[in-house]
């Protein structure tokens, strides 16, 4: 994929509110997505990576309201706060002063298991692996361990068993808890504002990720890209779609996630937005992502 500059108008016309609410928000007819299927026996999951080097795009939203509407599908779902701003902890209610054991401690010290770390959340099947700004050293640290990216990938690995959804909330750069992060995963989903300065390091964060599928972990593929803050009252959110799904294709979420107050009261709140306000226009979004992302590429 080429790097999605110079941001040029195509030579017809962008799409219109109209048109927006006949097609969707990205120009293209929603698909009939079914009800997910009920799963009897938990295990095996799909690791999943919420990455974008830039920060303030959704990753942390996306990754706290997707993983809640997982869980009311039935799936056992675990989120990973891989970020040291632990904005995904914090977002969950926890107070970052006041954690015995965050995921920096199951990096760097033998003697605590993954099982020691995890807590559980206010959402039934949905648990954590807290972070605080104690894993900003860990960046240091793992230069000079042996295989130090797949440090997350050995630390995770006995939990896996209990989940059927690993989602994995990463800082906003490309630097070795990034890779970490990747190395460990099956899949990435990438949130992207719908803005135009959030294309122009798109093409840098597509190299990351192919350059770790070719050193580090082949089974790694793009999941998806998702459109966040979308305002389709505007112009210039519906040209950005656009300009995202020609450089993008199918590998953009049909889903778009829209600009509202509400995730802002419901993260204040320590909850997810599906369960702070169960009947908005952002829980049902998030529902409508994870029947997609379920679709996509867990039970297809």
């Amino acid at each position: 994929m080429s790097d999605p500059l110079p941001f040029e108008r195509p030579a017809q016309a962008v799409r219109t509110a109209t048109a927006e609410r006949e097609l969707g928000p990205t120009g293209r007819p929603m698909p009939d997505l079914p009800e997910p299927r009920p799963v009897t026996q938990h295990g095996h999951p799909r690791v999943i990576s919420m990455c974008n080097q830039k920060g303030g795009v959704g990753k942390t939203t996306t990754t706290i309201n997707l993983g809640a509407s997982l869980a009311e599908y039935g799936r056992r779902v675990l989120l990973v706060d891989f970020d040291p701003q632990g904005s995904l902890s914090v977002g969950l209610g926890l107070n970052p002063h006041e954690m015995d054991l965050t995921v920096y401690n199951l990096l760097m010290e033998r003697d605590v298991s993954v099982d020691d770390v995890i807590v559980p959340t206010g959402v039934p099947g949905m648990d954590l692996l807290p972070s605080n700004i104690d894993l900003s050293a860990a960046e240091v640290q793992l230069v000079h361990e042996v295989a130090r990216e797949q440090t997350l990938q050995r630390v995770l690995g006995p939990a896996l068993a209990n989940y059927d959804v690993v989602l994995i909330d990463c800082q906003p750069s490309l630097g070795l808890l990034t890779v970490n992060a990747l190395t460990a995963s099956d899949g990435v989903i990438v949130p992207l504002e719908c803005e135009y300065f959030a294309l122009r390091g798109v093409a840098l964060l597509k190299t990351t990720i192919d350059k770790v599928r070719e050193r580090l972990n082949p089974k790694l593929e793009i999941d998806g890209v998702l459109g966040t803050m979308f305002d389709g009252r505007t112009l210039h959110s519906r040209e950005v779609m656009d300009r995202l799904v020609q450089a993008w294709g199918d590998k953009v979420f049909h889903t778009v996630i829209r600009r509202t107050i509400k995730f802002s009261d419901s993260t204040v709140a320590g909850e997810p937005i599906t369960s702070y306000a169960t009947t908005s226009t952002g829980a049902a979004s998030y529902r409508q992502l994870a029947k997609e992302v379920l679709a996509r590429c867990l039970d297809g």
